[in-house]
């Protein structure tokens, strides 16, 4: 019977191999999801080869369970059978004699419940009984017992390979452990590595953080007080140009530096670096500034040198070095300014003398009190006389002609020495006045700008025009006694009109260049001017009242008025001419000038000494003396018709009423 053959089993005539699991006539299930049978790890460690099975996969399962295993693990897995419940009580709950609530395994710590049971099996159709007193039962039961030994003997070889299996296993899981507990350990030194380098990563963040700190504020106070070698090298050593400036610029600027955190901190650093910087200052920078402006101002004395060019290329180029000495060493940049004006003021001077010497040999007319409006020889002999006389080439002292070319030319440049001195045309005052004067204007504009371009903002404004004035104070004296030399004899009135417009148009000029240093000069040149202008006007007043007293005051006779003649007077023309002249000259003047008083007065003494030549030519005759006087207005207002301005309308309307009022009994 399979009961007594399963009782016979446990008490066992042949003991089964240790540790291993029973033999039972269910099927066997893998895990515990198939069955009741439950493959559990026992507690506590085993030899490896002991709890093996033949017919289970414990050993590659423990291997996949040992490599799943973490670091410091033993990696040793044993798989053994459970002590499962007895057998009997297993038989009588599938029979249904036992509940299977009270099956309980003492040997085990899990328990079979109503669950574990729940699967079916498939007998044949037959029960549990029949199914144990069947034949095929008896059979496979005497089949299994010849079993036991006797194959077990033949198949020791089979055992001894798989047990030697077993072994090369257990060695390569030995080497396998040997390998992860050396990764383990690995991997634990470079943790420690890790947090090593994390900390270290941490402090170096501290202290670099800590250093940006530090460098955010000491860097500019380094910044400014460092001097890089280039710099220093360039300064004691390098060519003075664009590139010196830059560094001289950094040089300066460092030494502002040095002053101002030497005044606020008094640190050691500081204080080494003073003297150093000091000497790079005074003893290399300074030095060497001195000595190239010395050299530039002894060009300055080199003959047939033109000044301008070298205040242009070497002063205003580098003018950042005079601003940098009078900081640093304000005597010796005094001193550099005196030698500068002492030399230019000597150029100015020496050039101007040479071109007033020049202009000295251009011919002028000649005018003198010969030339007055009523001299002795005005009378219808006078272009006879005057060709006659030696006094020069022929002139009109009263036609203004071209001479107002002057004014209204386009061409600002001055004659040069070398014209002035091969000209051989003859010219009035006007022209050597205008070249001088020019030519001055000229220079002393470029001369103030250049000053004030490279001595400010070192000098004032008022500091640069006492130098300026001091650079042209004999050129100015020079330019003043030219003009006093050319008007101080002359009796032409025109040319020293017009020598006041071309002093007007300078000042003029220098308003817009913005010079005020000259004005002292064009102010004294003009109080020059109109003295002698009202000088002259006052000599033709003069000759005309001398010419009107020196008429008969007696009426002619008749005889000798039906004899005269009614034409104009040559004085009516001569005083056309010089009123057109004025007039010309005045187009834009104001009534508040001199020259308007003088031509009123001239005016009325024409007036007067027509009326007593009317009377005087033609005695009672009034319609002849009315037709002379008109003759005489309409010329002078034909003369002076074409002319514009505020003050010619006035003597053109003057001039109207006379001749309207002498047409009628004309």
């Amino acid at each position: 019977m399979w009961l007594d053959r399963l009782a016979g089993q446990q008490a066992g005539t042949a003991s089964p191999q240790p540790n291993s699991r029973p033999m039972s006539p269910l099927p066997r299930r893998t895990s515990s999801s198939r069955g009741p049978y439950l493959t559990s790890q026992r507690a506590g460690n085993t030899p490896r080869g002991s709890s093996l099975s033949l017919v289970s996969n414990d050993s590659s399962s423990s291997l996949l369970s040992s490599s799943r295993r973490v670091n410091g693990s033993t990696l040793k897995q044993s798989t053994t059978a459970p002590d499962g419940p007895d057998p009997e009580e297993v038989l009588g709950a599938l029979l249904g004699s036992t509940p299977a609530g009270s099956i309980s395994g003492d040997r085990t710590k899990s328990s079979i419940t109503r669950h574990d049971l729940d699967f079916s099996f498939d007998f044949g159709g037959l029960s549990l009984r029949e199914l144990a007193l069947d034949d095929r039962s008896s059979d496979s039961a005497s089949i299994y017992r010849t079993q036991t030994i006797e194959e077990y003997e033949r198949e020791k070889a089979k055992f001894e390979e798989l047990h030697r299996s077993i072994r090369a296993c257990d060695d390569i899981l030995s080497s396998v452990e040997t390998n992860l507990t050396s990764f383990r350990n690995d991997l634990a030194a470079v943790s420690a590595d890790i947090e090593t380098l994390q900390a270290r990563s941490t402090t170096l963040n501290i202290k670099l953080e800590n250093r940006k700190a530090v460098e955010k504020c000491l860097g500019p106070i380094v910044e400014d007080l460092s001097i890089s070698p280039a710099v220093v090298s360039k300064i004691a050593e390098g060519h003075i140009d664009d590139v010196w400036v830059k560094a001289l610029s950094e040089l300066d600027r460092r030494a502002a530096a040095h002053k101002k955190n030497a005044a606020q901190t008094d640190t050691k650093a500081l204080a080494d670096l003073g003297p150093l910087l000091e000497k790079l200052v005074l003893k290399k920078a300074v030095e060497r500034i001195r000595d190239f402006l010395v050299a530039q101002i002894k060009a300055l004395r080199s003959p047939h040198i033109n000044a301008q060019i070298i205040q242009q290329q070497n002063f205003l180029k580098f003018k950042e070095l005079f601003s940098f000495l009078h900081k640093h060493h304000a005597t010796l940049a005094d001193e550099i300014c005196l030698a500068y004006m002492n030399t230019i003021r000597w150029y100015y001077a020496n050039q101007f003398a040479r071109y007033e010497k020049s202009l000295a040999k251009i011919k002028l007319h000649h005018i003198d009190k010969s030339d007055v409006l009523a001299h002795e020889d005005t009378s219808r002999k006078t272009t006879v006389l005057s060709a006659s006389k030696l006094s020069g080439p022929p002139h009109d002292t009263f036609n203004l002609g071209r001479r107002i070319d002057l004014l209204k030319t386009t061409n600002q440049a001055a004659m040069s020495s070398y014209l002035a001195e091969e000209d051989q045309s003859t010219h009035y005052l006007e022209v050597p006045f205008r070249n001088f004067n020019l030519a001055l204007i000229d220079n002393a504009s470029a001369e103030y700008t250049f000053l004030v371009s490279f001595f400010s903002p070192s000098l004032s404004f008022a500091t640069i025009n006492r130098h300026f004035n001091y650079i042209f104070e004999p050129t100015f004296a020079l330019g003043q006694n030219l003009s006093r030399s050319l008007v101080a004899e002359t009796y032409d009135g025109l040319g020293l009109l017009l020598c006041v417009r071309l002093n007007q148009h300078l000042a003029f000029e220098l308003q817009r260049r913005r010079i005020p240093a000259v004005d002292g000069y064009v102010n004294g040149t003009a109080m020059l001017l109109w003295p002698r202008l009202q000088s002259v006007m006052d000599a033709h007043c003069e000759s005309v009242r001398a010419l009107t007293s020196s008429l008969p005051a007696k009426p002619a006779s008749a005889a000798a008025a039906r004899g005269a003649s009614a034409a104009p007077h040559v004085v009516t023309q001569r005083f056309g001419q010089l009123l057109h002249g004025i007039l010309a000259l005045s187009a834009e003047a104001g009534d508040d000038e001199p020259v308007v008083t003088s031509l009123r007065r001239l005016r009325g003494e024409v007036e007067a000494f027509l009326a007593r030549q009317g009377q005087a030519s033609f005695g009672a005759d009034a319609r002849k003396r009315d037709r002379f006087l008109y003759n005489n207005y309409s010329l002078v207002l034909t003369i002076i018709g074409d002319v514009s301005g505020k003050l010619a309308a006035e003597q053109q309307e003057h001039f109207e009423g006379l001749k309207a009022s002498f047409q009628e009994s004309a």
